[in-house]
């Protein structure tokens, strides 16, 4: 019979035979950690100094454009206080995802959708290849400068979506994707708003991993 595998740490595996084993390791590991906590005391900002929304959403275009803002700022504060080493961690082999490569991975979905799809722009991929689809997480490192210049290049890119969403006179207007297909600006808030949340998910357990912090 296999014997049981587990992953308890990036980068370093174990294998036990017995649940026995395991239970210890897994207790042992909780106990490095400290105890998990949600409360107030361990939010990333204070409630009353939260930026994102808190209040009613009146229509069609102020809700779907808050709740994407509201993601967006999810996941800067889901990255707040970390220095390179922990952008760049990793989640669990053989995973490659990092907060750093969520980044530059919405970088490059950003610069997708609204300058390519909606504005037409001939704007080639900023991390993604032909080679690597994944290079955005793949080649991702703890390095200041390749996190300063993924932070630059995400708010670059999320200015011009909201410049152009702000600047776009019906949510009806539509762009052509890679697949000739139209889409319009409504579909695209819709599916950033789906590629955030989905993210902002990962980001938590990225960081959890990282210094334990959780909520918010």
């Amino acid at each position: 019979m296999a014997r049981a595998t587990r992953i308890v740490d990036p980068g370093v595996m174990t294998s036990d035979s017995s649940s026995g084993s395991e239970d210890r390791a897994d207790a042992g590991l909780r106990e490095d950690r400290g105890t998990r906590n949600f409360g107030w005391s361990d939010m990333f900002v204070r409630p009353e100094d939260d930026p994102r929304s808190d209040v009613g959403l009146l229509d069609e275009r102020a809700t779907l454009v808050g709740y994407l803002r509201d993601y967006r700022l999810t996941i800067e504060l889901k990255c707040s206080g970390l220095d390179a080493i922990g952008m760049a961690s990793r989640s669990v082999q053989p995973s490659t995802m990092s907060l750093l490569g969520l980044v530059r991975h919405l970088a490059d979905v950003e610069r997708y959708w609204f300058r390519r799809v909606l504005a037409g722009q001939d704007a080639p991929w900023l991390y993604r290849s032909d080679d690597d689809r994944d290079a955005a997480f793949n080649e991702a490192e703890s390095d200041p400068e390749m996190v300063a210049s993924a932070w630059a290049a995400w708010r670059d890119e999320v200015r011009f979506a909201e410049r152009f969403v702000h600047e776009a006179s019906t949510l009806e207007m539509t762009g052509v994707d890679r697949h000739g297909q139209a889409v319009s600006l409504r579909d695209v808030l819709v599916h950033m708003i789906e590629e955030y949340a989905r993210h902002a998910g990962h980001a938590d357990l990225l960081r959890e991993r990282i210094d334990g912090r959780v909520g918010q």
